[in-house]
């Protein structure tokens, strides 16, 4: 295909007022501004004949297979020299380069996901400046958009190392644990419950079972990605806090020899990762993670939770990211949960809203603030209600302040593995 230069249009457009004086000047001058625009026409096709050809090895774009949130994107042609522009979906949204007219091939990641790249042109200029010829073709070059995980592998590291090294877990092999290690003498401060009656009888003195912590413990980290968990809190949408404190919480669990699996659903299961062991997993979930998109429909738990469960062969620890707004909206989810919770341990995981809680706690001035006021300690009270009625089912509840649950998490695994 031959397209015009913008020289070759500004050519013909200067035309229009030549044409107009000669008119004035002579009847039949405006055949001059004519044959003017024809010639142009003419220097435009020789050009475009005379331009490089494109070929089809030169129809191709180079991407990065995976980028992190926030990090600059920039795309290639597979020759150099030629222009390129590419047809390219969000969340890659495109840089503008003042000091080019060029079409921009650097793109800012601005939310996780998958961006494709459907179509890629590329142009080659003729001797005369005056055209331009173009080919195009189509592209299905994916681009997985991850979180921001520096911050994931820096605290995830301290975190593990300090479960190995400090405080009550100085014994990583043996102590707190439910797998039996050996019998012991008993010594003040052992708990009572670790003394083996038994065996103390037949040898006349006092023993104590000892424990050592499991390995290879399945831990699943299932996220709810409906139309809640989609909402903002603290400025950040729910789901991107939840896969950052999961990703966080498996990168400790992969270096102390658990398995993980990352589980997304919303009206239907999303995206799973399969069984993950060793730190070379912790890139599959990575590429999990940038598929659990933002959905507007309400979360399915009774089909999502299901299916886990089939998936799962062995008794697991699933840690379940989700949100509710009030006791109704959560009958379906805490049926889900109970169900679940016969067969596997259920940590449920919340953010604080406080975003409530600041409504609550500000001084009111006016009647809407009285109101406002209101409304927030009614939902606050029934958000209290769903979680003591999880309690009351036997399942766990881990509630903190965005910022603070990525670490909380973190912590609370390390004690749920190593709880008898």
């Amino acid at each position: 295909m031959i397209v015009p230069s913008q020289r070759a249009v500004a050519l013909v457009v200067a035309a229009a007022p030549a044409a107009l004086l000669l008119g004035v000047l002579r009847p039949d001058g405006w055949l001059l501004a004519v044959a003017w625009a024809g010639g142009i026409t003419l220097l435009v096709l020789l050009d475009g004949l005379f331009a490089p050809a494109i070929r089809a090895s030169d129809l191709q774009v180079v991407a990065p297979g995976t980028v992190e949130v926030g990090a600059p994107v920039t795309l290639a042609g597979a020759t150099p020299g030629l222009a390129y522009a590419v047809d390219v979906s969000p969340p890659l949204d495109p840089l503008a380069d003042p000091h080019s007219r060029a079409p921009s091939l650097r793109f800012a990641a601005q939310r996780r996901g998958q961006a494709r790249v459907s179509r890629v042109w590329a142009r080659t200029r003729g001797p005369l400046g005056l055209a331009y010829r173009q080919g195009s073709a189509a592209l299905d070059i994916v681009i997985r958009i991850l979180p921001d995980l520096r911050p994931v592998r820096e605290q995830g590291l301290r975190q593990f190392l300090r479960s190995r090294q400090f405080g009550a877990r100085i014994r990583p092999d043996s102590g707190d644990g439910t797998e039996f290690h050996a019998l012991t003498d008993f010594q003040s401060g052992m708990e009572r419950r670790a003394i083996d009656w038994k065996s103390s009888a037949r040898n006349l003195a006092l023993l104590a079972r000892e424990y050592r912590t499991e390995r290879d413990n399945m831990i699943v980290f299932a996220v709810d990605c409906g139309r809640t968990m989609c909402e903002p809190v603290a400025g950040t949408p729910r789901v991107d806090r939840a896969v950052s404190a999961a990703l966080l919480a498996a990168f400790v669990a992969l270096k102390s020899g658990d398995s993980v699996r990352l589980f997304g659903f919303a009206g239907r299961p999303l995206a799973d990762s399969g069984s993950m062991t060793g730190g070379h997993g912790f890139a599959t979930l990575q590429r999990t993670a940038a598929e659990l998109d933002y959905g507007a429909q309400e979360s399915n738990f009774t089909l999502s939770l299901v299916a886990l469960d089939q998936r799962l062969q062995r008794r697991s620890l699933i840690i379940l990211f989700s949100e509710f707004t009030d006791p109704t909206s959560a009958e379906l989810m805490l049926a889900s949960a109970a169900r679940l919770r016969a067969r596997h341990r259920l940590l449920f995981v919340l953010f604080r809203d406080l975003e409530l809680e600041a409504l609550l706690d500000a001084r009111p001035v006016t009647a809407d603030d009285v109101t406002r006021a209101t409304v927030a300690h009614t939902l606050l009270r029934e958000r209290r209600i769903v979680i003591e009625r999880l309690k009351r089912l036997g399942i766990d509840v881990v509630e903190a302040s965005p910022d603070d649950l990525p670490l909380a998490l973190a912590e609370r695994y390390i004690h749920e593995r190593e709880r008898p």
